[in-house]
């Protein structure tokens, strides 16, 4: 029988020995959130500080740790950061010209990993290793498969408080080129706790879920008020990018059963997870979830198998004729294309499924109005006028699919602020939108 610890005593060396064997000009990924080592990612950073690595391309997707790449425009030619989607650090570095981005649909990273990045070394947190030889990629499915089908090195940070997903992608110790070992407690975000605003979109649009639907909350406080207005339904299930504690709090409540799911029967679906506590004590050894790829779970096809369903995502602006930013404020990077489109597309083809976008009507204390004549100057369009369905704010649900421009202009100002709707209306006269 092989000996699979003597393999794993073999490869295990601490997080400086394994950023040692990086080289000059390599190009190194993690997956998403939980998925990055942090321990591996600072020795990499303490590497390139002492002078000894350089021309690194550091390929990151919504990141949960410092790093140097988007700390320090001084060392942009020793490590550049690429963002795939990107939180509040990247959001700076990307903004200051000292990091880029990959611009991409969530669901198409992997293939874009399989067929354009010329990967050198995928590094990832893990759980230990079980006695064939396994380490589970714990609350993190996404891209992993193509990460490490398309690395020439892969390097392990073991961590003994990463949940083990009994469905989800796994390294075997074979595959292997190092494993460190880093017991530190995982990245939690506080609860959220929405504003008077967000729960009054959040009852708005749980009205409009019925019993049986399954559902997909993105992130932020808008999707997690609508979480909290759903522990009155019955038989919802759950097929979801991003798993979050307050889905967790809906399959404790019994409003979730995935019962009606017409594929993945009885089981939450997920791509990664990210939040509390409580959802990586849920997650670990628990049969009724799947870490899934994101090429599946993200397919506008697959979510549509499922009727009524409804999708639930935030932005930033929508224009009269309902394009829709959610990266950029004008042409101030903000994060990226993520699922919103994937979530969006399947829904509108899922019978009698729905899409939600919804925001606050206002910004900066109540003197912008998100709805405007036209996006900001150059403000990316994320969800286009030709997918859009329901757009959401405080006063209400805005139909825009199905409906003329004249008819999308006279819903938006209806669920504008007030104190804007004789501005809207008056531009869109203006505009010949209407008469």
């Amino acid at each position: 029988m092989t000996d699979f610890a003597a393999q794993y005593r073999s490869k295990l060396m601490r997080p400086q020995d394994i950023a040692a064997q990086f080289q000059p000009g390599y190009t190194v990924m993690a997956d998403s959130s939980l998925a990055q080592p942090p321990a591996i990612m600072a020795a990499i950073d303490q590497r390139v500080l002492d002078g000894k690595l350089e021309g690194i391309t550091q390929c990151i997707s919504l990141e949960l740790y410092p790093r140097l790449c988007y700390q320090d425009a001084s060392m942009a030619e020793k490590i550049r950061g690429v963002s795939w989607f990107s939180g509040a650090a990247a959001r700076n570095a990307v903004s200051k010209g000292f990091a880029d981005v990959m611009p991409c649909y969530y669901r198409d990273m992997p293939v874009l990993v399989e067929q354009y990045l010329d990967l050198d070394v995928c590094i990832a947190m893990v759980s230990p290793m079980d006695k064939h030889g396994y380490f589970s990629a714990g609350a993190v499915g996404s891209m992993t498969n193509a990460l490490m089908k398309k690395a020439k090195h892969i390097f392990l940070e073991v961590n003994q408080n990463m949940p083990r997903a009994l469905t989800g992608p796994i390294y075997h110790i074979s595959q292997i080129s190092g494993v460190c070992e880093n017991t530190a407690p995982l990245i939690t975000l506080p609860d959220a706790v929405p504003d008077e605003i967000s729960l009054t979109i959040g009852n708005i649009i749980a009205e409009r879920i019925p019993n049986g639907a399954t559902i997909q909350l993105g992130i932020g406080a808008i999707p997690d008020a609508v979480g909290m207005a759903l522990k009155d339904k019955k038989n919802l299930g759950i097929h979801t990018e991003m798993f979050t504690t307050s889905m967790v709090d809906l399959i404790e409540c019994g409003a979730v059963d995935n019962s009606m799911k017409p594929i993945h029967t009885g089981r939450t679906i997920a791509t990664f997870a990210l939040g509390s506590q409580r959802i990586y004590d849920y997650i670990d050894d628990n049969p009724a979830i799947q870490m899934l790829p994101v090429e599946y779970v993200n397919n506008p096809e697959v979510i549509a198998q499922h009727p009524n369903f409804v999708s639930i995502n935030a932005a930033l602006e929508v224009d009269f004729f309902g394009q829709v930013a959610a990266e950029s404020v004008g042409s101030y990077h903000v994060s990226g294309t993520g699922g919103q489109v994937d979530y969006v597309r399947g829904a509108i083809q899922s019978k009698g499924g729905m899409s939600f976008i919804a925001f606050p009507s206002t910004a900066k204390n109540g003197t912008v109005s998100k709805i405007s004549p036209i996006l900001a100057p150059g403000a990316i369009v994320t969800t286009s006028k030709n997918d859009v369905d329901c757009i959401v704010t405080e006063y209400g649900i805005a139909k825009l699919r199905g409906q003329t421009v004249g008819q999308r202009v006279r819903n938006l100002i209806a669920i504008a602020h007030p104190n804007f709707r004789d501005e809207l209306t008056f531009a869109a006269k203006k505009r010949n939108i209407l008469f």
